[in-house]
């Protein structure tokens, strides 16, 4: 088949570990991904204002030839997925349903502990997909470690502090069997927090979110589009910021573990 092309939309840079999942599993794929760095954060936004954005980006995408969309934003895929499925004619995969069901696959049905940004716990996504699937999920709201991400403190003994306090507040609350990361910056540290949870007693699996929804997309294309494609042509990508260029360009690579050498700043409304 020919060279799907995969959109990848998220509000700034933390769906690039969604696209880095993406690369290796279906490498026979073109990717375009934006991210909407004008407007971020959307959590600080309402709801109907987070479904405009997510909209417009969901729409360019599809306009740059996109076979499927792949929404690498929590807080999109909790407050608007309705709104962008609706909104587009291709396949969307959002992050939150391929993260519960892998939370599910490992937890052998027992509690999941939910760690995410503050607008992901108070949509209450994560919980009420993972007690459609009969499992008892614990949300946690870790404010602190998306910057500490963006500064590049991923092994630095602030954030290991920063999440033995996280980490302790909700083991004292629940023992779960898994621990989904439910933001896509979090995979970036997701060896520190299993050091950090069996410094703490916990032998719960880390469940990244991240890989969870680069499978789940390799599965739609499989489904939907017939077969995955040939692996033998290498995955090519582009990327398009809203703002900030050069910072894209730095953070991007951080998250992307992969140098970004080409970004198009896209102008798509206020």
């Amino acid at each position: 088949m020919p060279q799907p092309i995969i959109g990848v939309f998220d509000s700034g840079f933390g769906g690039l570990t969604v696209l880095r999942a993406l690369l290796p599993l279906i490498p026979g794929a073109q990717y375009v991904y934006l991210g909407d760095t004008a407007r971020l954060p959307y959590g600080a936004k309402s709801q109907a204002t987070i479904a405009r954005y997510a909209v417009e980006s969901a729409r360019f995408l599809e306009q740059q030839g996109a076979d499927l969309l792949v929404i690498a934003c929590n807080t999109a895929t909790a407050l608007a997925l309705p709104e962008i499925t609706a909104a587009v004619r291709i396949p969307v995969v959002g992050v939150i349903e391929p993260g519960a069901r892998a939370a599910h696959a490992v937890s052998n049905s027992g509690d999941v502990l939910v760690l995410a940004t503050s607008a992901t716990v108070q949509s209450h996504a994560y919980r009420e997909t993972c007690a459609r699937l009969g499992v008892h999920a614990t949300e946690m709201a870790c404010p602190l470690l998306v910057p500490l991400v963006e500064e590049g403190w991923t092994d630095h003994p602030v954030t290991r502090d920063v999440l033995r306090i996280y980490l302790s507040e909700a083991l004292a609350k629940c023992s779960p069997q898994a621990v989904l990361l439910g933001c896509t910056h979090y995979p970036l540290i997701a060896k520190p927090i299993e050091s950090m949870l069996r410094e703490l007693g916990s032998q719960a699996r880390v469940v990244d979110s991240a890989q969870a929804t680069a499978q789940a997309t390799a599965d739609t294309i499989a489904t939907k589009l017939g077969k995955l494609p040939n692996t033998s042509t290498p995955a090519t990508f582009k990327c398009y910021a809203t703002d900030s260029v050069d910072k894209f360009q730095r953070l991007g690579s951080l998250f992307l573990q992969h140098p970004i050498e080409d970004i198009q700043l896209l102008d798509i409304g206020g």
